[in-house]
C-alpha cells in the first residue's frame, strides 16, 4: 500500500513538470513576442498568470485568498512573502493581478524551456555572489522607476532546516521600498510547504490559503529604518503562520 501511494505521488510530481511546460508551448509565439521588449511586459504578465493558474488547478489545488487591502492599478509595491515551495511563484502570480517583476534565484534559469523566459523577464541573482546581488539590486531599482512592482522572497531561499517556520529576512526588499517610498505588501502562504515541499515523496492536492495583509507605508522612512520595517513585516507573516486567520 505504501509503495502504491509513493508511486502515485511520484507520478503526480511528474505531472507538475508536464503542466509547467505545456502552456508555455501552447503560448510560445505570444511569449516570444511579449518578451522581445519590456514595453510588452503587461501582456507577458497576463500569459504568466494563465500559466500559473493552469498549473495550480491542473495539479488539483484550490486557491483561497483573503485580502485586508488590495493593490491598486498603476501603483508600485514591494511584494514580500514566506518561501517554502516552487508553488510560491505560481501562487503569487495567481493572487496578484497587477504586473510585477520577480527577483529570483539564478539556478531556476537552467530549467529547460521555463528557464528561457525566466531569464528574459525576471531579475536574476546569485545569492552567494556580492557582485550579482548588487547588479540585481540596481536592476530592481530600474524596474521600479518604470512603475512596476517587485516581488522578493526576503528569506533569501527555502530554509534547509524543515523545522524552521520562517527564516530571518534579508534587507534588500526593505531598502528598495524605502528608497522608492513604495508600500510593503506582506503576504502569507499557508500550505505550499505541506502540500508541495521540495521532498518529491510528499504532498498532494488540496487548498492553498493566502493572506494579503494591510500594507506597510514607507513614506518618510529613512534607510536606517529598514531593520525595524523588516522585523515588523516578518512578525506579521510569522504570526499569521502560527495563528491562521483563514480556514
Amino acid at each position: 500500500m505504501r509503495f502504491i501511494k509513493s508511486a502515485a505521488v511520484l507520478l503526480w510530481r511528474i505531472w507538475f513538470y508536464i503542466l509547467l511546460v505545456v502552456p508555455i508551448l501552447i503560448m510560445l509565439p505570444f511569449l516570444i513576442l511579449f518578451t522581445s521588449s519590456e514595453k510588452f511586459y503587461p501582456q507577458f504578465f497576463v500569459c504568466a498568470r494563465i500559466w500559473a493558474k493552469f498549473i495550480l488547478y491542473g495539479m488539483g489545488f484550490r486557491v483561497k485568498a483573503i485580502a485586508d487591502e488590495t493593490p491598486q492599478k498603476h501603483k508600485s509595491y514591494m511584494l514580500v512573502a514566506n518561501h517554502a515551495s516552487m508553488l510560491d511563484i505560481m501562487l503569487m502570480l495567481a493572487v496578484i493581478k497587477q504586473p510585477f517583476v520577480f527577483v529570483g534565484k539564478r539556478e531556476l534559469s537552467k530549467i529547460p524551456i521555463f528557464g528561457f523566459f525566466y531569464r528574459r523577464t525576471c531579475i536574476l541573482v546569485d545569492r552567494n555572489n556580492q557582485r550579482s546581488k548588487r547588479a540585481a539590486f540596481e536592476e530592481a531599482q530600474r524596474r521600479l522607476k518604470q512603475e512596476n512592482s517587485v516581488c522578493i522572497f526576503p528569506e533569501g531561499g527555502v530554509p534547509d532546516d524543515h523545522s524552521i517556520v520562517l527564516d530571518n529576512f534579508k534587507d534588500g526588499a526593505f531598502r528598495l521600498a524605502i528608497e522608492h517610498q513604495i508600500p510593503i505588501v506582506p503576504i502569507t502562504f499557508h500550505d505550499t510547504k505541506r502540500l508541495f515541499s521540495y521532498n518529491i515523496k510528499s504532498g498532494g492536492p488540496g487548498k492553498l490559503r493566502v493572506k494579503i495583509h494591510n500594507f506597510l507605508c514607507t513614506k518618510g522612512l529613512e534607510l536606517e529604518d529598514r531593520r525595524v520595517l523588516r522585523e515588523k513585516t516578518r512578525e506579521i507573516i510569522f504570526n499569521e503562520l502560527q495563528n491562521p486567520s483563514i480556514t
